[in-house]
Order: structure tokens, then C-alpha cells, then sequence
């Protein structure tokens, strides 16, 4: 019989400061832990469970908490905050994770494991049919294979930074995202051996681990050797990039979009990988008029699944008060909340995108982005998959994603740049701009990236939104890409740059310009690019002033 204990004094001190520092409501009971709980799944594999037992209270519902990252820090941090508020805690150990029966194989059990995790609390005394589910990041597709079947008992959900799609993640614009799923594999690869220490340390030293495996050639077999057989389904997904493959079935929850129905809290960051999916699942549920909050503030992935630096336990509380145990919330905000990026104010609107008009730009000769249109000219590089054109920032898994100053890789030349001139009055970019390219290629294997940024007056340019797209072989001719979702403000003396370039290596992987099957490919090529001027354009859209006081 498991014995629940109380949890010890470093992590009830830690506690303490947490909730100090982020102004959270003091706790309302003690709280008891039970460890190492066998839970069965339907095909036999125990998953290990721990269960957080509010004390002296009466419970308020239960939280259940999936994860393939263990039941230490941060998440036992939430389970604790949670159950001191009377909430019922589950966390539970993802299969073949920390001590769960089975094998880990990127997330392809989970619609089942989900299911089999509310059947077993169905048959606790202390659940009392009020349920809901919390997460960040893969804890965050847990719950979206939840809801392919929603539990009856299922009163919301709170989902930060959390994909639906898998394959959409993997291979999201016709290329697989190499670098962050490499990194990825080397994390869960030591998280059990070495610990957060050790998670932490491949995220710091990515790069350097990644740089030889990315540059082998076949990628397939460098990656083999390099992971050392330790994940087999990165190599699974390496092979599958038809996204219409039925291997991708157990990975694609975009159904429980259209199924849930209840309130979802959803977060992202802007240099969040799982923006573009998040920006998704909110068009998807509030177009169904479902109950859906939406808060994005300035970070990158790592900093959002931690909590946004403390800006998002205290709106996750009072989610759970209202919408799991019933309880008046008098601090209630307007159904989206956004930070402008380039001013560190945040706002608050009805929807997404807030009301706003177009603003078009076009590219010119001399790297010139104007409101007039030329008839004529055009600009071309060469794209070298022997030396491609780097990642600098941007949407990534590891610390050396976000905003950065592009001016290095701006002087390549395989980086064409089209500038406006200083802006007189501030500029606010909010929605999604797209970027329209009369453009050709003398290779029909190629790929284009586009980027925004904001170059202030000392010519430091620095990105804000971007977009990746591979060609299908027979797309010559206009490009239409969108970016990603963003918010940001452009300063009276800025100037706002568009790139465009035939690649980012190695957030993408690399277009070895022969038509080869992905990985498997010996031979490099190039490709020269040329972008025709007179009805390529950047369409921006433009925030309507914000009333004054």
C-alpha cells in the first residue's frame, strides 16, 4: 500500500518563494503525496502515477497532468501550486518514461494511455467527476490526444505551447525541422540517466552536438549513428514525410479540434515553435464559439513551458477556479491577451487578430521596400547546399532561439534584403503578414525563407516574424508564404527589412538540391534564385491606433 507523504522542506520553501515572488493566493491546505502508483494500461503496461491529495479540504476537482518528462521539477512545482489549492493532483509518467512500462516511440501511444488514465480515476473514491487537464509543450499534445475521445467528466483544459499535430511539427512546411527534433531525441535520450542537469546541458551545447550529425551525409545514417539506435522514431519520422502516410494517424489529433467542448485556456510565445499550431487550435475552437483564452507574450519555447517568467500561474488559478471548481473569478480579462513586442506593453482584445487594415510594400531595385510599385528589374542569388545559408534565432527548442541581430548573415550573398526608409510615425504589425514573390529558380529543388525585422538606427536588425516553404518541383512562378503570427512595433526611425533566402540550416532540413529521398541523398547542387520586382510585395497587417485614455 502506498504511503501519501508530506512533500519536504525544500520543496515546500521553494514553494513559498514562488508564490511571493508571483503574487499567487496563498495556499488554502496541506498537501499529501502518493508515489509511484501502478496504473494499467489496456494492453497490460503499468504507468507509473503520483497522486497530490489535498488535505483537510474538500476537493475541487482533479487535475490530470500526462508527461513524457518525469514527475520532478517543474512539473511536481504546478502539481503542488494545484493541490494547495484543493485541486486533486495526477501526474503520470508517459509510457516507456521514467519507470511506465514499455517503450517510448515520440508519442504515438498516447490517444489510448489518456483514455486508460481516466478510466482508473473513474474508479477512485476521491475523484468526484470533475476533471481537467494541464500542460506544456508534449504535455500539451497529451491532452490534444485526449480529446480525440473528450471524457464525459472533462470540465477544461489549460494547453501552453502544445502541438495537435505532430507530423505538422515535424515536417511543417514540406521539410523536416531537423535541428529541434535532433535535440529533442538527445534530451529524452538522458533525462532518466543524467537528470534536468543533463536535459539542460544538451540544450546549451545543441549546436555543438548536432553540428557533425547534420553535416553527415547520408543524414539518415549520420543521425543512426549519432542517436546510437536510442530513438528509433526519429529515424520513422525521418522516412514518412507525407503527412498523409498512415504511420502519421497516431500522431495527428486535428479531429479533437472539432470535438471538444469546453473552455480551453491556450498560450504561446512569439518565438515559440508551437506558435503557428496554438494560433490554430484558437481560429479552430472560437470559430465553433467555444470559450477560449489566448495569452502570447515575448517568448521564446523554453520560457513559456516554465511559466512565461511568472506571468502565467496566477491567469492558470483562476482558469481552474472558474471553470473546474465553480468558483467566482472577479479578475477576468477579455478573451485574448498579447504582449507588443518592440514596446513590452501587454493588451488585451475580444479576438484574434484585433481590428487593423493592409499595408503593402513592394521590393525594389538597390534592396528598396516602398509603398510604389516598379514595373521592372529583379535581384538573384545562389543558394549552396555545401555552405547553406545558417539559422540565426528565431522559433527553435534550445536557447539560442529568438530575436538576434541578423547583420552577419545579412551580408551573405545568398541573402537578399529590401528595406524601407526610417519610418516617421510608429508602425504596429499585428496579425499575419504574407510575402508574395514573383520567383523563379533554375533547380526545381529549392526552398525559400523570408523574415521580418526591425532595424533601428544604429543598423542593428533584429527578426520579428519569418516563414520556410520547400517547392514542390513544379513551382515556378509566384510564392505566396505566410509568417508567423506576430505582434510588434516599429519605432519613428526604424526600418523595417525583409529577407529572402533559399534556406535556414539547420533548423530545416538541408535541400540537397537532387530530388532525393530525405536523408538519403550523397549529391549537393545549387540553386540560383531570382525574385522579379514588379509584383513581389510584403502585405502587413496594420494595428488601428489604440485609444487614449
Amino acid at each position: 500500500m502506498t504511503v501519501a507523504k508530506r512533500p519536504g522542506l525544500a520543496a515546500r520553501l521553494y514553494d513559498r518563494a514562488t508564490a511571493r515572488q508571483q503574487r499567487l493566493p496563498k495556499a488554502r491546505c496541506d498537501i499529501r503525496v502518493e508515489h509511484g502508483l501502478a496504473v494499467p494500461a489496456r494492453d497490460g503496461v503499468t504507468l507509473v502515477t503520483d497522486h497530490y491529495l489535498p488535505v483537510g479540504q474538500q476537493g475541487r476537482g482533479t487535475v490530470l497532468i500526462r508527461t513524457p518528462y518525469g514527475r520532478g521539477l517543474p512539473i511536481n512545482a504546478d502539481a503542488r501550486l494545484f493541490a494547495g489549492q484543493g485541486y486533486h493532483v495526477v501526474v503520470q509518467s508517459c509510457r516507456g518514461t521514467f519507470g511506465s512500462g514499455g517503450r517510448f516511440m515520440g508519442l504515438a501511444n498516447e490517444m489510448d494511455d489518456g483514455q486508460d488514465a481516466v478510466a482508473w480515476l473513474r474508479r477512485q473514491r476521491w475523484f468526484d467527476g470533475r476533471l481537467a487537464t494541464y500542460g506544456a509543450s508534449a504535455v500539451g499534445w497529451t491532452q490534444w490526444a485526449l480529446l480525440m475521445d473528450p471524457p464525459p467528466e472533462l470540465r477544461t483544459s489549460i494547453i501552453i505551447a502544445g502541438m495537435h499535430d505532430v507530423g505538422r511539427f515535424a515536417w511543417p512546411a514540406g521539410a523536416m525541422r531537423v535541428y529541434d527534433l535532433l535535440t529533442w531525441a538527445r534530451a529524452i535520450g538522458v533525462q532518466e540517466r543524467f537528470g534536468v542537469l543533463g536535459v539542460l546541458t544538451v540544450f546549451s551545447l545543441a549546436a555543438r552536438l548536432n553540428a557533425p550529425t547534420l553535416a553527415g551525409l547520408p543524414f539518415a545514417a549520420a543521425a543512426e549513428r549519432s542517436l546510437r539506435n536510442r530513438a528509433p522514431w526519429f529515424g520513422e519520422m525521418l522516412s514518412h514525410p507525407d503527412l498523409s502516410d498512415p504511420f502519421w494517424e497516431p500522431y495527428n489529433a486535428c479531429a479533437a479540434l472539432e470535438k471538444v467542448q469546453v473552455p480551453v485556456r491556450l498560450v504561446a510565445g512569439w518565438q515559440d515553435v508551437m506558435l503557428p499550431q496554438t494560433m490554430r487550435q484558437y481560429a479552430v475552437l472560437r470559430e465553433r464559439g467555444l470559450d477560449v483564452s489566448l495569452t502570447v507574450g515575448p517568448w521564446i519555447h523554453q520560457v513559456t513551458v516554465v511559466g512565461g517568467n511568472g506571468e502565467l500561474a496566477g491567469e492558470n488559478l483562476d482558469w481552474l477556479a472558474e471553470h473546474l471548481a465553480g468558483a467566482p473569478v472577479t479578475r477576468r480579462r477579455q478573451a485574448v491577451r498579447i504582449q507588443v513586442t518592440g514596446t513590452g506593453e501587454w493588451r488585451e482584445h475580444a479576438a484574434w487578430p484585433p481590428p487593423g487594415t493592409e499595408q503593402v510594400h513592394f521590393l525594389h531595385p538597390g534592396g528598396l521596400l516602398t509603398e510604389r510599385q516598379v514595373p521592372q528589374g529583379d535581384s538573384s542569388f545562389v543558394y549552396d547546399p555545401g555552405d547553406p545559408t545558417p539559422t540565426v534565432g528565431g522559433p527553435l527548442l534550445d536557447r539560442s532561439a529568438g530575436v538576434h541581430d541578423n547583420r552577419s548573415l545579412e551580408q551573405r550573398a545568398d541573402v537578399l534584403t529590401f528595406t524601407t526608409a526610417p519610418i516617421v510615425d510608429e508602425l504596429e504589425i499585428i496579425g499575419t503578414p504574407v510575402v508574395e514573390l514573383d520567383h523563379v529558380t533554375d533547380n526545381p529543388h529549392a526552398d525559400l525563407f523570408v523574415r521580418l525585422c526591425d532595424v533601428d538606427p544604429k543598423g542593428r536588425s533584429h527578426n520579428f516574424t519569418e516563414a520556410f516553404l520547400r517547392l514542390e518541383p513544379t513551382e515556378n512562378g509566384p510564392v505566396r508564404l505566410e509568417l508567423d503570427p506576430c505582434a510588434h512595433r516599429l519605432a519613428p526611425g526604424h526600418r523595417l527589412r525583409l529577407q529572402v533566402s533559399g534556406g535556414s540550416f539547420p533548423h530545416y532540413l538541408r535541400n540537397e538540391g537532387t530530388g532525393a529521398q530525405p536523408g538519403t541523398g550523397v549529391r549537393l547542387a545549387p540553386c540560383t534564385h531570382t525574385v522579379h520586382h514588379g509584383r513581389s510585395r510584403v502585405i502587413l497587417p496594420v494595428a488601428q491606433p489604440v485609444a487614449g485614455p
